[in-house]
């Protein structure tokens, strides 16, 4: 009986079109939350495949001896491919020359992903037995040999790397870089018992199988053995995916928090819709159990409807913006189970939760309305609402996001929102109370309508600001963002580093750059030294305290230490000074928090067996994404002196100026030459590639709070057309109201735009220093033109609304059924 009443209500709601709004809401959740997700985790996918080519496969074993087999049958039971090779240095002789170089020893599926790219290369080149594949500059080092030695065997210098995919960014590696066969390595003799060695392993394959491996292995993995991926440590690439997936994230958990609003604002509407219904069926005798049937069926029914046509919407928003997409964008496909799932739980939590509150009002409606028509229901604890709505938030926020910090500030923003809301709801009521229903001029009617509708207006303002929050955000991270990668990669970014710098190569060299009009970056100077104690304490390595050793934990490597008189650009003083002192040091924030270090702690270091001891001036925060030489320590010249050093320096050529580079290595044959230009290119498509993605969630947010606002503009119509067939039959002309209406809602519009751009420096204020580690900075244009923007949309929006109600006469007014 109660699903065949719940089911002659729905049908005859819907054909009324009184279920537009609820069902709208449902659907804008729905569609907003499944399209964001899946549009947001194709990018998402895209980004981390591209950006995969940086090491050439989607996730790496670097570990210090070989792994159990086992391990890698499992991963070739989920259906990953493998790649194995060694990495260790080695000697390499010709003739009378020799130079240390650093070995890959790799197999035939090595790279898996990427390409190794070789001057004058063939298709399908395959790099043969007994032939080496060198850097550029071995050949010029060793004076251009057809040969090396390598241990017991001759090997070919069969061709020359332009380019590893995973070559990294390491300009101090001073070694160049030779790529020979893995079955090879046994016939040189090289490597034997306790050598140094890295075995790397290499794995490529669906994001699903990578994950169900990454959960298997990781467990296995000792403390010397490290699970690697495109994010892993502080190059470009890992900070640029880093925080693209948090955008795409945040975009996503935004869309959550629109969503919430449209179906809260709903759920009131839906409820106040069927005050009358409950009042006939109590007078009619229908048991409190019945209606709570009633309409809790109904409720399941509309909430069904606005998932389905939800989930269809998400789905043909995916398929419009993917034929738009760049092809290296489109070939990839994010998992679809996981946008359906997540667009289903937020209808429905949401639905429930968020119309929990209304339900109750709506269910204790007295039977006398049918003759008191002003009589609503008893208040009924508040507080149960707001705690009900911000834990359905919470809850989807979560389940999405699974970051806590971005979970709590859309919700803290959500509560600032609605303290405020509190705060200009009073001051409207207080602004409209001498009014009354005054139609002296369209201000006074405006303030009185502001008045009259406190509560509703209380609603709209909640739509309206979270739509202009929502855009803000998104627009204001997605600048900055964009901003800070143009900064690390300008146009003129130095595509050439220059080390081995002799000191008195320094002038000649200073004097050709400057010969052949290049500009010249900073010059560095580079000298290795480990540090030893720390305020006198000793420091061991991870690798002794693995075999039992006691004592204070320092860095298992000699550093690159250099000396500078001024802060470098892409560095920034967090505490302290910098070096004013000889006897003084800067330390990288990160490396001082490693050691537990601070200000006017000592350290010491050894450098050529001799000991220096500085104290820390100052810590700096180091932006490592930049293509800059970046040092963890940085002394006073006169603290390193005494110590032999080299240089480094880069510059900026373009692509026609190659002969610049061929006179340089002629002129300083002892000076290494360092080719960044493909690493940009690489790095700027992927930039390319997160900026496109940043631009279509910015649309999509766009389309989501435009929607949003209509939805609210629709909301108020019921009450706004009685209000006017009212004022026509005291006399209030058409001009009167017009203007009347444009300036109420052009006051919610500008009320809505100063609570935007509060809530919204207050998000990024936290968004940028917890989660971002942007630079915080006031957006003081925003707090005149977000007002003005709001009041012109929002009274757009309205007016065009209420033109209809505005042409028509009173008695047309009286007979409409909205």
């Amino acid at each position: 009986m109660e699903w065949q009443l719940a089911w002659r209500l729905f049908n005859r709601e819907l054909k009324q079109g009184q279920l537009v709004l609820i069902i709208l809401a449902l659907m804008l959740a729905v569609l907003s939350v499944t399209g964001l997700a899946r549009v947001s985790e194709r990018l998402q996918v895209a980004i981390n495949g591209q950006a995969s080519k940086f090491i050439a496969a989607d996730r790496i074993i670097n570990s210090p001896q070989p792994i159990d087999e086992t391990i890698l049958s499992e991963s070739q039971k989920l259906g990953l491919k493998l790649s194995r090779s060694l990495q260790f240095n080695s000697m390499v002789y010709a003739g009378d020359a020799f130079q240390l170089v650093t070995v890959r020893a790799v197999d035939d599926n090595y790279p898996l992903k990427g390409k190794v790219e070789l001057a004058a290369s063939q298709p399908d080149q395959k790099l043969g037995k007994q032939q080496l594949w060198y850097e550029t500059r071995l050949a010029g080092l060793l004076n251009q040999p057809a040969a090396v030695e390598i241990g017991n065997i001759q090997m070919n210098m069969a061709a020359e790397i332009l380019r590893l995919p995973d070559g990294g960014f390491n300009l101090f590696a001073s070694s160049p870089v030779v790529l020979m066969r893995l079955d090879d390595v046994d016939a040189t003799g090289v490597v034997q018992p306790g050598s140094r060695v890295t075995y790397l392993y290499q794995f490529a394959g669906d994001a699903s199988a990578l994950a169900e491996f990454e959960a298997y292995v990781k467990p296995k993995l000792s403390t010397s053995q490290r699970w690697v991926d495109v994010q892993s440590g502080d190059s470009p690439v890992a900070s640029a995916v880093k925080r693209a997936e948090r955008f795409l994230l945040l975009a996503s958990l935004l869309g959550i928090a629109l969503a919430c609003a449209a179906i809260g604002i709903a759920a009131q509407r839906y409820c106040q819709r069927h005050y009358d219904v409950v009042a006939m069926l109590k007078t009619f005798g229908a048991s409190a159990k019945q209606i709570r049937g009633l309409f809790g069926l109904h409720l399941l029914l509309v909430t069904c409807v606005g998932v389905i046509l939800g989930l269809i919407g998400g789905f043909l928003l995916d398929m419009a913006i993917t034929p738009v997409l760049p092809p290296e964008i489109a070939a990839y496909d994010g998992p679809i189970w996981r946008p359906i799932l997540l667009g289903i739980a937020t209808g429905f939590i949401s639905a429930l939760m968020f119309s929990a509150f209304p339900l109750l009002k709506l269910l204790s409606i007295p039977p006398l309305r049918v003759l008191q028509r002003q009589l609503e229901a008893s208040t009924i604890a508040n507080w149960l609402h707001t705690v009900l709505s911000l834990l359905a938030m919470a809850l989807l926020g979560w389940i999405y996001s699974r970051s806590l910090t971005l979970t709590l500030t859309v919700v803290g923003s959500v509560v600032l929102l609605g303290l405020l809301l509190a705060l200009m709801g009073y001051l409207l009521v207080s602004a409209g109370r001498t009014v009354g229903m005054k139609t002296s001029s369209p201000v006074a009617l405006a303030l009185a309508g502001l008045r009259r509708r406190a509560r509703q207006n209380s609603v709209q303002l909640v739509g309206f600001s979270s739509a202009l929050v929502l855009l803000l955000t998104i627009l204001a991270l997605r600048q900055d963002l964009l901003n800070e990668w143009q900064q690390q990669l300008p146009e003129n970014a130095p595509n050439y580093f220059l080390i081995n710098i002799a000191p008195e190569e320094v002038q000649p060299l200073t004097d050709f750059v400057k010969s052949h009009q290049v500009d010249m970056t900073d010059i560095y100077p580079v000298i290795r030294g480990r540090l030893s104690a720390i305020n006198g304490e000793e420091l061991i390595t991870p690798e002794q305290r693995q075999q039992g050793e006691r004592g204070r934990l320092g860095i298992s490597r000699e550093l690159n230490l250099t000396w500078r008189e001024t802060l470098p650009e892409n560095n920034q003083i967090l505490s302290g000074h910098f070096n004013q002192q000889a006897n003084e040091v800067s330390i990288e924030s990160g490396v001082a928090e490693r050691l537990g270090v601070g200000l006017g702690d000592k350290l010491t270091f050894t450098i050529d067996n001799q000991q220096v001891e500085v104290l820390i001036a100052s810590i700096r925060a180091v932006q490592w994404e930049t293509l800059q030489p970046n040092f963890f320590m940085i002394f006073t010249k006169e603290a390193l002196a005494p110590f032999m050093y080299t240089s480094m320096a880069s510059f900026h050529l373009d692509s026609s100026q190659k002969e610049v580079v061929l006179a340089l290595i002629k002129q300083f044959p002892t000076v290494s030459i360092i080719d960044v230009g493909a690493m940009i290119s690489q790095l700027r498509g992927i930039i390319s590639q997160v900026s496109m993605a940043l631009t279509l969630v910015l649309v999509m947010v766009i389309l989501a709070s435009s929607l949003v606002m209509i939805a609210q503009t629709e909301a108020g119509m019921a009450t706004r057309q009685k209000e006017l067939a009212v004022l026509r039959t005291f006399g209030a002309s058409g001009g009167l109201l017009r203007w009347a209406t444009t300036l109420e809602f052009a006051i919610l519009g500008a009320v809505s735009g100063v609570l935007a751009v509060t809530v919204t420096e207050f998000a990024l204020w936290i968004l940028k220093t917890q989660v971002f580690e942007l630079q915080v900075t006031a957006h003081y244009l925003w707090w005149w033109l977000a007002p003005l923007s709001g009041a012109a949309l929002v009274a757009i929006l309205g007016l065009c609304r209420c033109a209809g109600l505005l042409r028509k006469s009173c008695g047309e007014l009286l007979k409409l059924e909205i």
